[in-house]
């Protein structure tokens, strides 16, 4: 299994399109092949970070994932929420985890 942590920092602006976004690119994610689970959260203490918790059965689950349309038209209206100051929005780096 693959583990991916991806945090994100909404502009405050766009905080509420940002969240949007997120629920909707988890609900669309969630059924995808492969996917173990997929959430967001909300920093408890930065109320404009969000963390994206994701677990794929496999390597070729989350290559997969990413190629999807849904996945490129989320991340898309996620980078034109996100902070100015952050880097664009990088999803892909995943942890091996034993099953």
């Amino acid at each position: 299994m693959i583990r991916v942590n991806c945090f994100f920092q909404a502009n405050e602006e766009q905080y509420a399109t940002a969240l949007e976004t997120a629920l909707s690119l988890v609900a669309a994610s969630r059924e995808h092949a492969g996917c173990v689970s997929y959430d967001v959260f909300e920093s408890g203490t930065r109320p404009d970070v969000f963390m994206f918790c994701e677990t794929w059965a496999s390597p070729e689950a989350l290559a997969a994932h990413a190629a999807t349309d849904d996945f490129k038209h989320h991340v898309g209206r996620l980078e034109n929420t996100r902070h100015a100051q952050n880097r664009k929005v990088r999803f892909l780096i995943g942890t091996p985890i034993a099953a």
